[in-house]
């Protein structure tokens, strides 16, 4: 498999009167051309701000203290996404690296046509020849994203259409120039079940009509299972595991990962009551020495509290970062 994507020790800091904020703390992972990979975790974990650094989209007071992205272009060449110029990185942002992000409603324009919207990253990348071509492709766009009666949707404003269209008017925006990278943020929290089902198909559908690599933030380990090709699973700023989807159900290594999947409800079984993970999420101002898990970890031992893990292959392709393992 070819990578796309390569992060590298990134580091993403938010400097805030309280202090700190360590929010991305050594992350690195490798996303492969034409595959789903997720980054897992629960909220505040920092899946959005790794995903949002890959192209500096970090908004003051957050900064990218460290790391990088390597970029391997269509034509061969690898680029540093941090140390791009930001006019090149511009013409790459929204055209070869694109975003579905996670509220449709915050994503749109209200003082804009949804037609607009989706023509305007055309034009802005010089897709189309101009903005009567952009508003016919709109039309189409918004058609392949199965949006009913598309020629009238494209001149409605984002208040007058629901949840579930909003957020097909975003998925056809990011798809509009076609780009190789798909970063889908969160795409169906907003969602009921019915509409996010429909949602994940057509991102599916799209990934492979358009031969793009997808990269899904998420929360929901049913998504995970449905959709996704590899995993990365994330804690407290740091990546903790990374393996195949058939890996990190069948055979999850680290703590934090077994018990995310305890508390997933499993229809086929009778539980008299959902495990839970014990404990809180750290403060990421004054994050825990050593495994940021520790404190919440019923395998603990001394070494936890004092000397971070490093990241050890388990089996092919499955690596964890816990002293449980590395140990053995």
């Amino acid at each position: 498999m070819k990578p796309i994507l390569e992060i590298k020790d990134l580091h993403v800091h938010f400097y805030t009167y309280a202090g700190v904020v360590k929010a991305i703390a050594g992350v690195s992972f490798t996303v492969y051309e034409g595959e789903t990979f997720a980054l897992v975790g629960e909220t505040g974990c920092g899946k959005s701000v790794t995903s949002r650094a890959i192209t500096r989209l970090i908004e003051s007071p957050g900064r990218i203290v460290k790391g990088s992205v390597i970029y391997h272009t269509k034509d061969g060449r690898k680029i540093d996404l941090l140390k791009l110029p930001e006019a090149e990185l511009r013409a790459i942002r929204g055209k070869e690296i694109a975003y579905i992000f996670q509220d449709p409603t915050a994503a749109l324009d209200p003082l804009y046509t949804s037609g607009y919207q989706v023509a305007e990253a055309m034009v802005v990348h010089r897709t189309v020849r101009s903005w009567k071509d952009g508003i016919k492709r709109a039309i189409e766009i918004l058609r392949s994203v199965l949006i009913p009666d598309p020629e009238k949707r494209v001149k409605a404003y984002p208040h007058e259409l629901s949840g579930g269209m909003k957020q097909r008017v975003v998925i056809g925006t990011s798809l509009s120039n076609r780009p190789r990278v798909l970063i889908a943020d969160e795409p169906t929290t907003a969602l009921d079940v019915t509409i996010q089902a429909q949602i994940l198909k057509l991102i599916e559908s799209l990934k492979r009509r358009h031969n793009a690599t997808v990269m899904l933030i998420t929360h929901n380990m049913g998504v995970v299972a449905e959709i996704a090709d590899r995993v990365a699973v994330m804690y407290a700023g740091k990546i903790v595991e990374i393996g195949n989807v058939f890996q990190i159900f069948k055979n999850p290594q680290h703590p934090y990962t077994k018990g995310l999947l305890k508390a997933v409800p499993n229809p086929l079984i009778k539980v008299e009551k959902l495990e839970s993970i014990p404990g809180t999420v750290p403060n990421l101002i004054n994050p825990p020495p050593g495994c940021r898990f520790h404190p919440r970890c019923p395998f603990v031992m001394d070494v936890c509290r004092v000397e971070e893990p490093p990241m050890v292959e388990v089996e092919p392709g499955h690596q964890v970062a816990c002293w449980l393992y590395t140990k053995r």
